[in-house]
């Protein structure tokens, strides 16, 4: 979400999504409310600090730990205040194992991802930071349902051996597919048997193996699609996997009509030769992305929309 005050961001959160409010992130406040250091804030016993080339491996808690603690407290604290009460599905989210790997520095600057020991500890940290996480965004809302969501833009460059190394010169070597797959499994896990969704705003998201790992719903920006792509999506909507189909453009523009923002939707659906009745169950419309680089009034727009948009997809599925 845009701007740095919790309780605003919230409060359209909650008002937009009456039924799939989710806990906002918002990267403006600075390092520690950026992606990758409010993850790096739930860690257990493993620390990172910012560095001028990213945020680096330490050996205790410093002042970017604890800031990035506050801010999760303070957005904890609205979330409470502004779900008083509330019953259903609440989506909070941080960033996968394999992003984190590729974007937090060792001691020697290059990226975790380089050490398969460093990989394997900072994915059993993150799970267990999770758990502590969702135990205790279940503990303030008790009425929830969680459902986390891991974010995962850097997954296909890992797979594709496309991570630079620190000089740039080169890159990292690609991850054996199996390795990724088990450690999402493991992290998954963090969240017992609740559902997880992955999400990634990048091209060619590899939809079967996330499916095999156990996730319940993807995430991703539809216009990336390709027909190339179809047959691992028909596969995934068939054995029960979610789609959150980005539809909504995350920057500031003109929005087209409800209706026609989810034509794409329709068109995949008859191209795969799926039920349209299955539409309903099967998709959840989104933004493309984050919303962070837009306006707070746009975003709103933009939550609006994705209401009428998915309205507009169950009422008329043909």
């Amino acid at each position: 979400m845009p701007g740095g005050d919790a309780r605003e961001a919230v409060k359209t959160v909650t008002g937009s999504f009456e039924d799939f409010p989710f806990l906002p992130e918002l990267p403006a406040r600075g390092p520690g409310a950026d992606m990758i250091g409010r993850t790096a804030g739930m860690l257990v016993e493993l620390y990172a600090r910012v560095e001028p080339s990213g945020w680096r491996i330490g050996d205790r808690p410093g002042r970017d730990t604890k800031r990035a603690r506050s801010w999760l407290g303070e957005d904890l604290d609205a979330l409470e205040e502004y779900t008083q009460g509330y019953q259903g599905p609440l989506k909070v989210q941080a960033v996968g194992p394999w992003t984190l790997a590729a974007h937090l520095e060792l001691r020697n600057g290059e990226a975790a991802l380089s050490d398969p020991g460093a990989c394997r500890d900072l994915a059993a940290s993150l799970a267990e930071g999770l758990r502590l996480h969702l135990a205790e965004v279940s503990r303030r809302v008790p009425g929830a349902r969680l459902v986390l969501q891991l974010d995962e833009p850097s997954l296909t460059d890992v797979l594709r051996g496309r991570v630079r190394s620190a000089s740039g010169y080169r890159t990292h070597r690609a991850v054996d597919r199996q390795l990724v797959e088990s450690v999402l499994r493991d992290v998954f896990g963090a969240h017992g048997a609740g559902p997880v969704v992955v999400h990634s705003c990048a091209p060619d998201v590899p939809f079967a193996l996330l499916r095999r790992a156990g996730a319940q719903a993807v995430s991703f920006d539809l216009s990336l699609l390709t027909e190339r792509d179809d047959e691992t999506i028909g596969e995934a909507v068939e054995s029960g996997t979610r789609l959150f189909t980005g539809v909504v453009p995350g920057t500031d523009g003109p929005l087209s009509d409800p209706a026609g923002s989810v034509m794409g939707v329709r068109t995949l659906w008859r191209r795969l030769g799926l039920r349209p009745d299955l539409l309903a169950e099967a998709v959840t419309v989104t933004p493309a992305c984050g919303l962070a680089g837009a306006s707070p009034q746009y975003a709103r727009a933009a939550y609006a929309h994705c209401v009428r948009a998915a309205r507009s997809l169950a009422d008329n599925p043909e």
